[in-house]
């Protein structure tokens, strides 16, 4: 089984390696929806679920389905725009305006995937238009529950009103933790997209598809790429063009877009640099013996939820605020804590990420 892309007459310059924060912030609604798919990222939702406000989580939860199983085909709206030969934008502002150039039909189409599995890579009737199909949507949503029901019907008979609801929600998300994500992300993937576009230019598409994934290959004689995926399907460039698009938070997803008439789109996880450099023996001692005082233990408590001054701990821990600074001083030179300044105030947070790496169960119990 697999997924095909017929590349015949593909002109080079309609072939791209372009970072997309919008496609970002779906891998990391995804994250937090399904943790289990991701292992590695364990210490980042943690700390963002952590801190979430619970208004937003139960947002979240409202249309989860859009992005619970992988994410759906609205988080690459660029690959929808007439033409099929647009590119994400370089904010996920410019990406939420190309979700608004979705006619509702592509929107409705895109966000009932996974629920009412509408037709994908061949053409048919749209839920809007034809009355079977809307009721055939309505009775498979039905079956996945309540929530993923009243969500459908609203989304069939006022799609302005859910259009508007999305975009909302994911700049709150955006605003509540996607920013710093990916103010922290955006560096690697866009070298990611330098590199790859290095292999493309001067060693071919063979050489840029294989360091994209051992499953993805190219059969030049037959201008297709096949990727190999526990599915079917297939889709063409034709007059368009192809759009291969990384991640750092999407592994192991490996994901292609093969839509009815969109551009075809490679989304692809990159590797993680902390994964692939483990700290050293020396680190590590530093780190344990700094999360083995109890009064840090304490400090790390506060840490892990919110960001805070020197003062605030002090206050919070009934004691003065050169014994927190001393504190403070170990598990930063532990590589523990990161510091930002706003304004006159110095604010402190731990690194969730690597707490995590060096054990759940003390990132459990002081968030417990």
């Amino acid at each position: 089984m697999s997924v095909t892309i017929d590349i015949a007459g593909l002109r080079p310059e309609r072939l791209a390696v372009v970072p997309s924060p919008l496609a970002e912030l779906g891998m990391a609604l995804h994250a937090l929806s399904e943790p289990g798919h991701h292992p590695g990222l364990q210490g980042w939702v943690t700390g963002v679920t952590a801190r979430l406000d619970s208004h937003l989580a139960d947002r979240m939860c409202e249309a989860d389905f859009l992005w619970r199983s992988t994410f759906s085909d609205l988080f690459l709206p660029f690959a929808g725009i007439p033409g099929r030969s647009a590119l994400p934008g370089a904010t996920l502002a410019e990406e939420l305006d190309q979700l608004d150039k979705l006619t509702d039909e592509q929107f409705v189409d895109a966000a009932l995937e996974f629920t009412c599995a509408l037709p994908y890579s061949t053409r048919g009737p749209d839920a809007l238009s034809d009355a079977g199909v809307r009721r055939r949507a309505l009775d498979l949503a039905a079956a996945r529950g309540p929530q993923q029901m009243r969500f459908s019907e609203r989304l069939l008979f006022d799609p302005p009103r859910i259009r508007a609801w999305l975009r909302q929600f994911l700049q709150d998300c955006d605003e509540a933790f996607f920013a710093d994500t990916w103010s922290r992300l955006r560096h690697q993937l866009t070298a990611d997209a330098r590199h790859k576009t290095d292999l493309l230019r001067h060693k071919g598409l063979a050489e840029a598809l294989a360091a994209v994934s051992p499953a993805v290959t190219l059969d030049e004689a037959a201008a297709r790429i096949t990727v190999d995926k526990l599915g079917n399907g297939r889709t063409a460039t034709g007059d368009g063009g192809l759009l291969l698009v990384p991640t750092s938070l999407g592994w192991p997803h490996l994901m292609v877009l093969h839509r009815y008439a969109w551009q075809p789109v490679l989304h692809y996880p990159v590797g993680s640099p902390e994964l692939a450099a483990p700290p050293t023996v020396e680190q590590l001692a530093l780190r344990m013996t700094a999360l083995s005082h109890p009064a840090r233990m304490r400090i790390c408590r506060n840490l892990a939820r919110s960001a805070y001054t020197t003062g605030e701990l002090a206050q919070a821990h009934g004691v003065t605020a050169p014994e927190i600074s001393r504190h403070l001083g170990v598990l930063k030179k532990a590589g523990l804590i990161t510091t930002r300044r706003r304004g006159r105030y110095v604010l402190h947070q731990l690194d969730v990420a690597v707490v995590a790496r060096l054990g759940s169960d003390f990132l459990e119990g002081i968030l417990r």
